[in-house]
């Protein structure tokens, strides 16, 4: 009796065990991926204009939505209007700013609605260009010295009798009146429009022997397929450019950064965490904004694309999410 009672036990824990097995793989197979994180709600990231910024948007909002079950609202302003935004509600994160020393004084010490969120690993370096054809042409050009004994080279119907300096888009921050000003140089600013408009331009001048000189920078994926040569202007020193209307020094490199909202960077939002940790290099960022600009892939699909072919980079970023 013993023996029999003890086998239907036994029989009957099996069953149990088999019928909790089945429920449970039940559950396991019906739930998303993001069961095991917190909730995420809505992230609003700011979007700026340029294909690098849209790079690190594309490839956070896919991690985002996909792995962590998060909504984002992607905010196309200017790099200015951003940190507005931190002070309204409107924005959460700025994935890629180039220093803007006034505006972390205003936002972050004085306003206290936002904070600084580490870095992105990608190193900034922003300054004046020119084709390859000319500087092998006229390898005297890279010195800025030089540039008023080429000055009518570069003059066009839009440059005054001046030779033509081309900056990109209008809302970006540069310095190059005032270094055309103060280092006496015989040129006119001309802004070409918007980033694509100013890689087209560079684009033609190496491809039809073109006088272009102009404003560009990096991570930049265009300089992979045209390497445009670096003009060194009067070394930068801390504090050459304090006085925007003085500045008579080339642009300081940058270690990028994140900011983000005080009320997100304490939000508990894994999306937090996700932006936090969020660290690539200048190829990364290059392989993503080139598969959106020049092979015309859509953001999720550039994104999907490199998330699929670098998993030990963006698994790090949701460790604590």
């Amino acid at each position: 009796m013993r023996g029999t009672r003890w086998v239907r036990t036994v029989a009957l824990l099996a069953v149990g065990a088999l019928a909790l097995s089945g429920c449970g793989s039940k559950i396991k197979s019906g739930t998303s991926a993001s069961a095991s994180h917190k909730p995420c709600g809505t992230v609003n990231l700011a979007d700026n204009p340029w294909v690098g910024y849209e790079a690190d948007v594309a490839v956070i909002s896919y991690l985002a939505t996909n792995k962590l079950g998060c909504t984002v609202k992607k905010q196309n302003i200017n790099e200015q209007v951003s940190w507005q935004g931190f002070a309204s509600g409107t924005v959460d994160v700025i994935l890629e700013n180039w220093g803007h020393d006034d505006l972390k004084k205003q936002y972050i010490d004085q306003q206290k609605v936002a904070v600084e969120d580490g870095e992105t690993g990608n190193q900034g370096v922003i300054g004046w260009y020119i084709p390859p054809w000319l500087a092998q042409a006229h390898p005297d050009i890279l010195d800025w010295h030089n540039l008023n004994k080429y000055a009518d080279e570069f003059k066009t119907s839009e440059s005054g009798g001046k030779g033509q300096f081309l900056d990109g888009d209008p809302s970006y921050v540069t310095n190059d009146d005032a270094l055309v000003k103060n280092l006496h140089l015989n040129f006119k600013v001309v802004y070409a429009g918007s980033e694509d408009a100013l890689i087209q331009a560079f684009r033609t001048a190496e491809e039809q022997k073109k006088w272009v000189i102009g404003y560009f920078y990096e991570p930049q994926w265009f300089l992979n397929e045209v390497k445009l040569v670096h003009i060194k202007l009067p070394a930068y020193t801390p504090g050459c450019d304090a006085d925007a209307q003085k500045v008579a020094c080339d642009y300081q490199p940058f270690d990028l950064d994140k900011i983000v909202s005080k009320k997100f960077a304490d939000s508990g939002s894994p999306a937090a965490t996700l932006v936090k940790n969020f660290r690539w290099t200048n190829t990364d960022q290059n392989d993503v904004a080139r598969d959106i600009a020049e092979n015309k892939m859509s953001d999720d699909a550039a994104a999907k694309k490199w998330v699929d072919a670098h998993p030990d980079v963006w698994q790090s970023w949701l460790k604590g999410t």
